[in-house]
């Protein structure tokens, strides 16, 4: 298997000029001028999880979508649509409000490509997948015939790594995220889900805003951390590859990645062009989630017992800041087994149907539900 070939290009800071020209770089690093022409539609899939300004490092940076979308355009591309499915209800209103908060309605008015409110949906299918074949994803995607998965380089409480894999998520229309929790509650199998999903997607290009990133309990309540890279590669599996290189984690930590290479997915080899050099170990802290399999020390008899001993005893639990919490339901409304419930105008955590999603961390747009850390996984 040849080596996938990843543009790296110092980004020091945000700015649209600074931006299109590290896209126009990216993109004649890859040949994209071949792929690409007037008729194309492309869609340019950003991470918008929640409401909040582009400032703090939760979402994808508008300047980098603007980037994306004019440097389509001197390729001749008419037809540019911005969408995502963003954490909560997928509604009009919400989309709305989403769009504004994070600069994309200020994109759109600016270049002419159009914001998706097509609340419909459509199916994409996968027939190599492992744990699911077939997906409900957002209308745009099906109708698209170039996707740019424009994602923002963060940790994340469930997955380790918030880039490429992870950011398709997003294609799932709204509340049947949870549902995917739900059905995959163990990272294992979420990780191979969310391998389904990417090969069902199948996007054409994926870039990485790593210009501000987030570490620790990402990826919405993490620490911004300052590293002026973009990235750029047709392969999302090569990219979290160099994600991982990037933040210091092994292939190993991150789930996707490990079973990436396992299914043949990708080989292993990234040749990297552009500022390649600027690619070193940044030293992200991980999630306090993160936590050590020792099963592979343990008798295969008395595996399951000492999975149930790690997971009750010692796997770290989403922990409500009662004086913090407003009460506002966002935790309820995102919770998969629908164990979060409010009482007295705060969200209570019924702790014996919790599956440790940490979906409740992720969508707290205050900041009150926190990971707890135990002994196992101080770091």
């Amino acid at each position: 298997m040849s080596a996938e070939l990843v543009s790296v290009i110092k980004t020091p800071r945000y700015g649209r000029e600074e931006a299109v020209a590290a896209v126009r770089r990216h993109f004649a690093a890859l040949g994209v001028k071949e792929q690409v022409g007037p008729a194309t539609r492309a869609l340019i899939k950003p991470n918008l999880l929640m409401k909040r300004a582009p400032e703090g490092a939760t979402t994808t940076h508008p300047d980098l979508v603007y980037a994306a979308v004019v440097c389509l355009q001197e390729l001749g591309v008419r037809e540019i649509v911005i969408a995502d499915s963003p954490g909560g209800p997928y509604t009009e209103s919400a989309l709305r409000g989403i769009y504004r908060a994070c600069g994309m309605e200020e994109v759109a008015r600016d270049t002419g490509a159009r914001l998706n409110f097509d609340l419909g949906e459509g199916e994409r299918e996968n027939p190599a997948g492992v744990k699911a074949k077939k997906f409900a994803v957002i209308a745009p995607i099906c109708r698209a015939d170039f996707i740019v998965d424009v994602a923002k380089c963060k940790t994340h409480c469930m997955t380790t790594l918030s880039g490429g894999v992870k950011n398709l998520f997003g294609s799932i229309p709204g509340l049947q995220k949870p549902r995917m929790h739900y059905r995959f509650p163990e990272t294992e199998d979420f990780s191979q889900m969310l391998l389904d999903l990417c090969g069902a997607v199948r996007p054409d290009l994926v870039l990485v805003d790593a210009v501000e990133c987030m570490e620790g309990d990402g990826p919405s309540s993490g620490v911004k951390k300052q590293v002026g890279l973009t990235l750029c590669g047709r392969s999302p599996y090569a990219v979290d590859e160099c994600l991982c290189r990037l933040m210091g984690f092994s292939p190993e930590q991150v789930a996707t990645v490990r079973l990436a290479r396992a299914r043949g997915l990708f080989g292993g080899e990234v040749a990297l062009t552009g500022d390649e050099d600027a690619l070193q170990n940044r030293h992200f802290q991980r999630p306090r989630s993160s936590t050590v399999d020792f099963m592979a020390g343990v008798p295969a008899p008395l595996r399951r017992p000492a999975r149930w001993v790690m997971r009750t005893l010692f796997t770290p639990r989403p922990l409500i800041d009662t004086a913090a919490c407003v009460g506002c339901g966002k935790c309820a409304e995102s919770c998969p087994p629908q164990t979060i419930v409010l009482e007295g105008g705060k969200a209570r955590i019924r702790r014996e149907r919790c599956i440790r999603c940490y979906c409740c961390h992720e969508m707290c747009p205050v900041g009150a539900i926190r990971v707890s850390k135990n002994i196992l996984t101080k770091h």
